[in-house]
């Protein structure tokens, strides 16, 4: 008989959504989702088009459904740290979308703080996650799809098949901006293109790294970080950011971040919230013998020209891009392409057949403290040194 999995997902915004076309591609493990939970005034279609029976308001109302196997965390990140712990709680596996977690504002609800602060309080926040994991006995299953990417997870065969040394990797996400209007205020996301965006392409360089040392059989660790970060379309009026989403508040809309491995070896992670023409998502891989390209957003499967956009609104073609005339690039099989189909057959493969899931609470807890080393890091000016 087929195993059985019920799903309840918090969120029900455009992550959420992946999420739920993805879970429907599962195979050899019939998936259930059952509720979600979310304040949006979408909430009701986001069930209606994804055949979910329960509606909730108050995800802690979800959580009481004994039925409900796995919690999978979709909301804005300055919630993820209480829902995964009321999850836990409530004895469900859980599957949180990235951060894991993040520093919003300080305990005293003061505006200031220093860079460091917010470093050294993101890890007291990880060292009480995992201990709160650990103890809980549930499995936590990291939303990475990057690492689900079938163009990672085939350059990784072939690394392993010649037990290829990485000396260089060059990794980015950027595009033209998030809509979203929390995702300029550093109190709603704890941080700007480099918590939101570059958190991926920092996620596949460790991992990277990760199986090239357990194939070594060696520990590789990242031992310092230097980063440059800036607000750089603040400089532009209301007329000349026609075409590019973001209003930064007090976040970065472009960072770039140096990675030195134990090894030598060296990342560069890069990502923007000011670049038009669609999404970036990248991975350059440069070893001793060979050299990978990878592309998580490839789009050249079908080209289309349109000579207008007529009838075209409610046509997907690709994200970020703010028109549909032209000649366009269609993203085919987006939620494969961009591991979201790979992300969720191992999760649901982990609860299922109880084993570990290729993205876990490790890697995300090493993302998010990356991410805080590198805004002390910007804020100082300063190569920072460190131990994981």
């Amino acid at each position: 008989m087929m195993k059985r999995v019920v799903v309840g997902i918090i969120g029900s915004g455009f992550a959420a959504d992946l999420h739920a076309c993805a879970y429907q591609k599962v195979y050899g493990v019939e998936v259930v989702l059952k509720a979600v939970a979310s304040l949006a005034p979408n909430a009701g279609e986001f069930a209606a088009a994804h055949g979910i029976a329960g509606v909730y308001t108050d995800y802690r109302e979800m959580l009481k459904d004994p039925e409900i196997d796995v919690i999978d965390v979709v909301a804005p990140p300055f919630l993820h740290e209480e829902m995964i712990k009321a999850a836990i709680e409530s004895k469900k596996h859980v599957i949180c979308e990235k951060p894991l977690t993040g520093y919003f504002e300080p305990a005293d609800g003061s505006q200031s703080f220093t860079k460091e602060e917010a470093y050294r309080e993101v890890q007291r926040k990880l060292k009480e996650l995992g201990e709160a994991v650990e103890a809980g006995g549930v499995k936590f299953m990291y939303a990475e799809n990057y690492i689900y990417t079938p163009a990672l997870q085939r350059s990784l065969e072939f690394l392993n098949a010649q037990n290829s040394r990485i000396l260089f990797m060059r990794a980015e996400e950027s595009h033209n901006g998030s809509h979203a209007a929390h995702a300029a205020l550093w109190k709603c996301s704890g941080g700007g293109s480099f918590i939101r965006q570059g958190c991926h392409p920092l996620s596949a360089v460790l991992y990277l790294k990760e199986q090239e040392a357990r194939k070594r059989g060696a520990e590789i660790r990242v031992t310092s970080v230097m980063a440059d970060m800036g607000n750089v379309s603040g400089v532009l009026n209301e007329e000349e950011l026609a075409f590019i989403e973001t209003r930064a508040v007090d976040v970065e809309d472009l960072a770039n971040v140096l990675l030195t491995f134990s090894d030598g070896s060296r990342a560069v992670v890069m990502a923007g919230d000011m670049v038009v023409g669609g999404v970036k998502n990248l991975v350059e891989i440069y070893t001793n013998k060979s050299v990978y390209y990878c592309n998580m957003a490839a789009t050249d499967g079908l080209r289309a020209y349109h000579d207008q956009a007529q009838g075209l609104e409610n046509v997907y073609v690709t994200e970020k891009l703010t028109t549909k005339t032209g000649w366009q690039n269609v993203f085919l099989e987006e939620e494969l392409m961009r591991g979201y189909t790979g992300e969720l057959q191992d999760f649901m493969e982990c609860v299922a057949f109880d084993r570990q899931p290729k993205s876990g609470f490790e890697l995300a807890a090493k993302t998010a403290l990356l991410v805080y080393a590198a805004y002390h890091s910007a804020e100082t000016g300063r190569r920072i040194s460190l131990e994981l």
